[in-house]
């Protein structure tokens, strides 16, 4: 009985010797840092869910989001902002280093955090919904000259738009064109965003919607005086410190901040992130795409190659889901892939109607792929035009092998043995046995022939060769 006593306190105490430690290593917490350095897209709003659940997981004591971004996706951004708000860890958004800035939809993210800060000689703004790819240009105006949509005031509070009832049907809302009638009501709908962030965050919203109308920009210092942002610091060290003791809202819970001397860890994207944010680009998703087609299609020609088949479907899935996570105009893939069809039939059946005809659907595809064009995520001409320009080559340089190919004479089967020099090695009669290709086949002639005789094949029918004299001077010679 007291050997067991002692075995159980000694348990017991080994057991608080390793809990004791771990509990007040729980306790040291930290920051956690991620950058988001260029386009908004789905490789950022993916960086940023995986952020949020490391900070969640690790109880991290605030996410550092830093931003240096000229705007991208609207549909990556409206991710990132849900997930801020759902985060069960305070965001401090910071635009840094200086020279970054925080441009369209980083405005909005910026908006979105608990904490918004930024560096000196930084800016932010520059929110219409043209520059984070809402709408084209509208037909009958100019991007550039359409001052009606940044400049009126009454935009917002007209009622005119959103609640008469033919407005779907109205040629003019409010004095202006149907076109202008579409521009404001996205307009309005970003505006109602980004004031709903700063009334969340208790910011201005007046100067978010003059940023969204006017495509307005501030400094960090009048970006603090405007109250737009909370904080100007010149590193993450003074950022913490500034912020340390402020009360934020957290998933509906008032939290208060205690941030001042914690450490910073940085969280770097994984490969999963840096490989989608390379091939979310639509030039290399296009690209991809067109490696992929011809990848099989050279599968296709030379069975057994292997290489081929297997790189082209993997560019092939690659570029397929690359531009599933894009906002893509499905009219202008199928146009896309309608021309590189055109083109692989010209490449094996000559026509200049296929091969003209798959360039221009290629092109008119690549121009309508993509429905929006956020910065960072615009088709290139430099790129499509020359991969247009490689496939046209490459069909005809394949047309031109096939219809060389069709011009030479058969080099297999039984049109191959005509015209193919024989020796005869035995003959009897009408019939006998000759030497053709290194072969010994039967053989008949309507003329007389005798044993060495050089002949050429002129029929096959039956495994059996039809023969004529090939050199009847020097054969009557002989004779």
């Amino acid at each position: 009985m007291t050997f067991a006593r002692v075995a159980l306190l000694a348990a017991a105490f080994v057991v608080a010797a390793v809990l004791f430690p771990f509990s007040s290593a729980g306790s040291e917490r930290v920051a956690l840092s991620v950058a988001i350095d260029g386009a908004i897209g789905p490789a950022s709003s993916r960086q940023l869910k995986e952020a949020l659940d490391a900070a969640a997981r690790r109880d991290a004591a605030v996410l550092i989001l830093q931003l240096d971004t000229p705007g991208g996706l609207v549909t990556s951004m409206r991710e990132m902002i849900a997930d801020i708000l759902a985060s069960p860890v305070p965001v401090i958004g910071y635009v840094a280093p200086a020279g970054g800035h925080a441009a369209s939809a980083g405005t909005y993210i910026l908006y979105a955090t608990h904490v918004a800060a930024m560096a000196p000689g930084t800016n932010l703004g520059a929110a219409t919904p043209i520059e984070i790819g809402g709408m084209p240009s509208l037909p009958g105006g100019d991007k550039g000259d359409q001052k009606d949509v940044g400049d009126q005031k009454d935009v917002g509070d007209q009622k005119d738009v959103g609640d008469q009832k033919g407005g779907g049907d109205q040629k003019e809302a409010g004095g202006r064109p149907a076109g202008d009638a579409m521009m404001a009501k996205v307009t309005n709908d970003a505006v109602a965003l980004i004031r709903s962030l700063a009334e969340l965050r208790g910011r201005n919203g007046d100067w978010g919607e003059k940023a969204v109308r006017e495509a307005a920009s501030l400094s960090a210092n009048a970006a603090l005086q405007e109250h737009v942002i909370d904080l100007v610091a010149r590193d993450t060290t003074e950022l913490l410190q500034l912020a340390d003791g402020r009360t934020v809202d957290v998933a509906g819970k008032k939290v208060v901040l205690a941030t001042k001397g914690l450490p910073v860890e940085t969280l770097e994207p994984g490969w999963f992130i840096q490989l989608l944010s390379v091939i979310t680009d639509p030039n290399t998703a296009v690209i991809l795409m067109l490696v992929g087609v011809y990848g099989i299609v050279f599968e296709f020609t030379s069975p057994g190659a292997v290489a081929p088949g297997v790189i082209g479907t993997t560019c092939l899935v690659l570029g397929l889901y690359a531009l599933d996570l894009l906002p893509i105009n499905y009219t202008g893939l199928a146009l896309m892939l309608l021309g590189v069809v055109f083109l692989i039939i010209e490449a094996f059946n000559p026509t200049v109607v296929l091969g003209l005809g798959g360039v221009a659907a290629f092109l008119f595809g690549a121009a309508m792929l993509l429905r929006v064009e956020g910065p960072g995520f615009a088709l290139s001409w430099a790129v499509i035009g020359p991969a247009a320009a490689l496939t046209l080559g490459l069909a005809l340089l394949s047309g031109t092998y096939l219809w060389a190919a069709r011009r030479k004479p058969p080099r297999v089967g039984g049109e191959a043995m005509r015209g193919q020099p024989a020796e005869i090695l035995d003959w009897q009669g009408g019939e006998g046995h000759v030497l053709a290709l290194g072969e010994r086949w039967r053989a008949r002639a309507d003329e007389p022939v005798a044993a060495g005789d050089s002949v050429e094949v002129t029929e096959i029918a039956d495994l059996v060769l039809t023969v004529r004299r090939r050199d009847a001077g020097r054969n009557g010679a002989r004779q």
